[in-house]
Formats: structure tokens, C-alpha cells, sequence
């Protein structure tokens, strides 16, 4: 009676083990072509309050194109959303060049759809702008001649960068102050990856997880320098002198800013530097969709009828919060993962 009991016990913990064993291997993807669910994940720094009507528009593109209701997967911390794409908990996101090759290197199930283009509507001028940033009064510390600054003086700083996956608010930055200070005997060793930490270059170093927590550091008092880039700030600050993107521009928080910049009303800081970087692409996980979903979301997005809504590319004037605002021709353009060899190459 005992070993009936034992086999009925062995077998029933068998079929329970099989069953629960079955519904972990259906909760690994976000979805697949069977799914009514696309899941879309964002970097911290399009995570805030003050985008979900850019990210309910860009939602309605790929419910269009797929049939599917989508779900936006928000972060606190680039690594996550990394994580999340090359594993396949989402479908698509919206990331950085050095996001998405971290996340190729992952996984090569991850691939480019299409870029934000620049004004011109093509690939030839998509590219936005990493800033080094400091408050006003501090300026002329770094200005080597009127309108020109050195980085020589950054050495025994505190520096505020946006995170080591980040491309404008950490790979560019660095691979420039590594590049200049290799040329000292001091720092000829100097590697990208010895600047994310103090007691070296940097007196100290610290992370703001977004671009715009970066910039909260900088104007809080935590950091002396900060990296962060133009568009994810946009929102929130305006020029108060200067030319926009330039070396000696001083920008400051408008009134009413949305979070984290709530307090800051006012504050000002400027540029020591602005420099040019690949625009951010929209990213899949091929493993996820079928390739008929992937090339409709890819014709949805580069059609005109989605170049001209104006609820994707903001007019220049508008005061709404977006993530794309409307200069010249711009719309989504194709790229492919070659594109992304000039940040893929940064530093060898």
C-alpha cells in the first residue's frame, strides 16, 4: 500500500513539476505572433509623466501595424531596458546607439528599424547633441580664450554622467576626455571604463540614470561638470542667451517644468561643449514578431501620413511636451546595424 501511494505521489509531483515547467517557458517572450500583447519598453529618460502622450502616439503607431494592444514597460535604469529587449520581455523600444549595440551583443535577435531623421529627411544629418554643462558663474574656469574652453581643468572634478549604457550622456563624453588625456603622461593608460568611478580624473563621479537626473545634479550642486544631451532636456529648459547647440550658450529652466527640474525653476547652467551623436533608433526583437509585423511597423513608421501627424513630430513652436519636434523635413528613415559602426568603434 506504501509504494502505491509513493508512485502516486512521484507521479502527480511529476505532472505538477511538467505543467508549472510549460507555463514558464510561455512567459519568456512578450509575446508572439499568437499574442493580442506588444510590449514597448523606454529608457528612464522617456519614462516621465510629462511623455505619455508622446508614448500613447507612438503606441497607436504600432497597434496600427500589428493589431495588437500595446503596453508600455517604464524604467528607472538603462540596464533594465536593455535587459529587457535582448531577452525578449519586450517587442520593441526606443534606445540609444550604445543601448541597442549592447543589446545586439546580447542578443542578435535585436535589430534596427528606423532612426528620427534630421532636417534634411535623411540618415545625413540625424544626429542630436551630448553637452558638457556647467553653472554660469563657473565658466570662465574652464574658458581657455572668449568662446573656446579647454578640458584640461575637468581633472579634480565632480562629474555627473547619465549611465554607462548611455551614448551622449556617457560613451561620447568619455571616449573625448579619454582621447584628450591620453596625450598626458599621467593618463596614457587612460581607459573609457576608468571614468566611471572618482579617485582617478575625477574627484568623484556620479550617475544621474537619466539625462535628466544628470542635469539635476549639475544644477543642485552635486556635480561641478555634467553630461547630458540636448533633446532629453528640451522640455524643460529654454535658451536665455547665446546660439542653441553652441559652446557659451547658458540655458535655464522654465517656469513650470515637469519633474525632476520641479524645483529648479530658473536655474541656469552653459555649455563647454556641444557635440554631434546618431540619433536614437527604434528597436525589435525579431524573435518575438513575425517578419510580415516587423515590416509593417517599419512601413507604418516611414510613411508620410506618420512624417506629417503632428502628434509625432511636434511643430517647432509647439509647447507640448514630445520626443520628436518638426525643424525641417524630418520623419523616420531605415538603418541597419552597420549604421551604428561610428558609435560601435568609439575608442578602439
Amino acid at each position: 500500500m506504501r509504494k502505491i501511494l509513493a508512485s502516486l505521489l512521484v507521479l502527480l509531483l511529476t505532472v505538477s513539476l511538467a505543467a508549472c515547467g510549460d507555463s514558464s517557458k510561455g512567459d519568456k517572450k512578450a509575446s508572439s505572433t499568437g499574442s493580442d500583447k506588444f510590449v514597448i519598453v523606454w529608457y528612464p529618460n522617456e519614462s516621465g509623466k510629462d511623455l505619455k502622450g508622446a508614448r500613447d502616439a507612438i503606441g497607436k503607431i504600432f497597434e496600427k501595424a500589428t493589431g495588437k494592444k500595446v503596453e508600455h514597460k517604464l524604467t528607472t535604469d538603462y540596464a533594465i531596458a536593455i535587459e529587457t529587449i535582448a531577452n525578449g520581455k519586450a517587442n520593441a523600444a526606443f534606445m540609444g546607439a550604445e543601448g541597442y549595440i549592447q543589446a545586439r551583443d546580447k542578443s542578435k535577435n535585436v535589430e534596427p528599424l528606423v532612426v528620427p531623421s534630421g532636417p534634411s529627411g535623411t540618415k545625413d544629418d540625424a544626429k542630436y547633441n551630448s553637452w558638457f554643462a556647467v553653472t554660469p558663474e563657473n565658466m570662465s574656469k574652464y574658458e581657455e580664450s572668449k568662446g573656446k574652453y579647454s578640458l584640461d581643468k575637468f581633472e579634480g572634478q565632480r562629474m555627473s554622467f547619465v549611465s554607462p549604457s548611455s551614448t551622449s550622456g556617457f560613451k561620447v563624453p568619455s571616449s573625448i576626455l579619454v582621447k584628450h588625456f591620453k596625450e598626458k603622461d599621467k593618463y596614457k593608460d587612460l581607459k573609457d571604463t576608468d571614468l566611471s568611478e572618482g579617485g582617478g580624473l575625477f574627484k568623484e563621479v556620479l550617475f544621474g540614470d537619466s539625462h535628466q537626473g544628470s542635469a539635476v545634479n549639475l544644477l543642485a550642486g552635486r556635480a561641478d561638470i555634467a553630461a547630458f544631451c540636448d533633446t532629453c532636456v528640451a522640455n524643460y529648459v529654454e535658451l536665455k542667451s547665446g546660439d542653441d547647440n553652441k559652446a557659451g550658450a547658458i540655458y535655464k529652466v522654465k517656469q513650470g517644468a515637469e519633474a525632476p527640474f520641479t524645483q529648479y525653476a530658473g536655474k541656469e547652467f552653459g555649455l563647454l561643449s556641444s557635440t554631434p551623436v546618431l540619433n536614437a533608433p527604434f528597436v525589435v526583437n525579431k524573435e518575438t514578431m513575425s517578419e510580415d509585423e516587423i515590416n509593417k511597423i517599419k512601413k507604418e513608421l516611414m510613411s508620410d501620413a506618420i512624417a506629417n501627424d503632428k502628434t509625432i513630430f511636434l511643430p517647432e513652436d509647439s509647447k507640448e511636451s514630445g520626443l520628436f519636434k518638426k525643424k525641417g523635413k524630418e520623419r523616420f528613415v531605415e538603418v541597419d546595424d552597420k549604421w551604428f559602426d561610428e558609435i560601435r568603434n568609439l575608442g578602439k
